[in-house]
């Protein structure tokens, strides 16, 4: 019934929660069953008496089991029926809203979510992650982090939990073991094919220039895909931080992932007199209403961010530990 595997990484008291919580699903657990002692359980599982009583107090808090003095520990209620997933988010933009409507709506009723986001830091996360630790089915994270990494080891957090429980979203991690699922972009190769597949509009353009902010909040991969498009089709580039020093001049075209750059460049090239799609070009990172009811219509890259979420739910559902890349693609518009 107990069933915990010394090679296994997850924590043994984690080992004993899931048996417990599995065996009452089963039935092999029934309300107001008796469970071994502490010391009986760790004598049976050569385990230390601290570890049972970890798992048995964990249980407890949950109202899984209760403790009854003089006499030991009882099945209290049946585990729930409803699965249980924690969303943790690097942050709730637009974007990623989509992708939380897309995901909550496709698992259905039958399934509790409870978001949390912890803003890019691993410290956070870490905290986040050890506060909800054996009281899910399922962990779904994105995986983006720049702070903290120097102290918290995210990989080593992400390799604590069950690959079968464990969903990235967003991101994958390449040396991440186990088969685990994955609904994630491959942001270098994604540049890399969108700007390709523009390169007859990008033709007309001299210059091409990636408005990239320093802060860590987008992936580096954006800017090596970039400048493996310029390198491999011999264009002039430039990588900047922001827009707000820029002189606009006719033959420059924008790649830009942050919105107040793009609305600083429309200004500029509105002020120059310039035409845009014509004198110069802009590409936007990732794709909102706005951009397209826009006057001037502007291009965008972007992953299908519905579909991701979607997609999560719909595999999770089916226990499936694969990996799946999320369709990415450049919207023509006149910006361009």
């Amino acid at each position: 019934m107990i069933q915990i595997d010394p090679d296994s990484p997850v924590p043994k008291y984690k080992q004993i929660v899931s048996s417990v919580v599995e065996a009452i699903k089963k039935g092999e657990l029934q309300r107001d069953q008796q469970l071994p002692s502490i010391n009986e359980m760790a004598e049976e599982h050569y385990l230390a008496r601290d570890t049972v009583e970890k798992a048995y107090n964990e249980l407890k808090d949950r109202g899984i089991i209760m403790s009854v003095r003089g006499k030991g520990y009882f099945v209290q209620a049946p585990a729930s029926n409803k699965v249980r997933v924690l969303l943790v988010m690097n942050k709730l933009s637009a974007y990623k809203k989509i992708v939380y409507y897309a995901f909550l709506k496709a698992l259905g009723n039958d399934v509790t979510v409870d978001v949390y986001i912890h803003h890019y830091n691993a410290l956070l996360f870490k905290e986040i992650l050890e506060a909800n630790r054996g009281k899910y089915n399922y962990y779904v994270v994105m995986p983006h982090f720049y702070e903290g990494t120097d102290k918290v080891n995210v990989r080593e957090l992400l390799e604590g939990i069950p690959k079968n429980e464990l969903v990235l979203l967003d991101r994958d991690l390449a040396d991440l073991s186990g088969e685990y699922l994955a609904i994630y972009q491959d942001f270098e190769k994604d540049i890399f094919r969108a700007l390709e597949s523009a390169d007859d509009l990008l033709a007309k353009y001299r210059e091409l220039v990636l408005v990239f902010p320093s802060d860590g909040q987008y992936p580096i991969e954006i800017v090596r895909g970039f400048r493996h498009y310029c390198i491999n089709y011999q264009k002039d580039f430039r990588i900047e931080e922001n827009a707000y020093e820029e002189n606009i001049s006719t033959g420059t075209a924008y790649v830009v992932v942050e919105e107040t750059d793009l609305a600083e460049l429309i200004k500029k090239v509105r002020q120059s007199g310039l035409e845009l799609g014509q004198h110069v070009g802009i590409v936007s990172f990732n794709d909102t209403t706005l951009k397209e009811v826009l006057a001037d219509g502007i291009t965008v890259m972007t992953t299908d961010f519905e579909t991701m979420g979607r997609t999560a739910a719909a595999l999770l559902l089916d226990g499936k530990r694969i990996k799946v890349k999320n369709p990415f693609m450049l919207i023509r518009r006149k910006s361009l």
